[in-house]
């Protein structure tokens, strides 16, 4: 069983029983000034675990377990970078990405005790980032889009339209953790693979060399 359906079952359990479970979400949430004040530092990873409702959860499932499998099987591991260690890079990424997807938000709220967070939206991001620096031309299509897009450029609109929306502060979606997700998803991969992988390669050329070769 692949490292991704592993997770994509665990976070759909233990998030749907949360929905319904306050005491349980309350415990699970990031919330900074909570993490400050008593040191509950496994809530930069529990966070991860649950989610706001079934679209948000539905949402973030399918776009892990759409891109997961791809990077796990088809990336990470044999005959590309990492052979067997493939899926503990994987791990590693997703998280890593957890974590550090979140810093900024806590750096900003961990004194303010209304602010908290929720979903796997950053860890995600970072799935999705490390195939389109691997594979920049992959073909990706929106419902409401007829027409693939290539990675590149969905990454390129994706983290300029999630900077601007961060800065902005619109909404209750957590655009911050989706940038920091899908830099960390980059950085992770470049710096994986130049020191671990079997080959070495710089990805960082081998994208834009794709990209240019086109």
């Amino acid at each position: 069983m692949s490292i991704t359906l592993v997770i994509v079952i665990l976070t759909s359990i233990i998030s749907i029983v949360a929905m319904s479970n306050a005491k349980m979400k309350g415990e699970l949430i990031f919330w900074p000034a909570v993490i400050k004040s008593s040191g509950q530092y496994y809530r930069f990873l529990s966070y991860g675990l649950i989610h706001a409702d079934y679209i948000h959860l539905s949402f973030n499932m399918l776009s892990l377990y759409s891109f997961g499998v791809f990077v796990e099987e088809h990336l990470f591991s044999a005959p590309y970078f990492f052979d067997v260690k493939g899926k503990i890079f994987f791990l590693v990424m997703y998280v890593g990405a957890l974590v550090i997807s979140t810093i900024p938000d806590y750096i900003k709220y961990k004194d303010v005790y209304g602010y908290t967070a929720l979903g796997a939206s950053g860890a995600v991001s970072a799935v999705i980032f490390a195939g389109i620096i691997l594979q920049p031309n992959l073909p990706i299509r929106f419902m409401f889009i007829p027409f693939d897009i290539p990675g590149y450029i969905f990454g390129i609109l994706f983290l300029g339209l999630s900077a601007y929306l961060a800065k902005k502060g619109t909404g209750n979606i957590g655009h911050v953790a989706h940038f920091f997700g899908a830099v960390f998803g980059i950085v992770f991969t470049v710096i994986a693979v130049k020191l671990f992988s079997n080959n070495h390669i710089d990805v960082l050329s081998e994208f834009m060399r794709s990209i240019l070769n086109r």
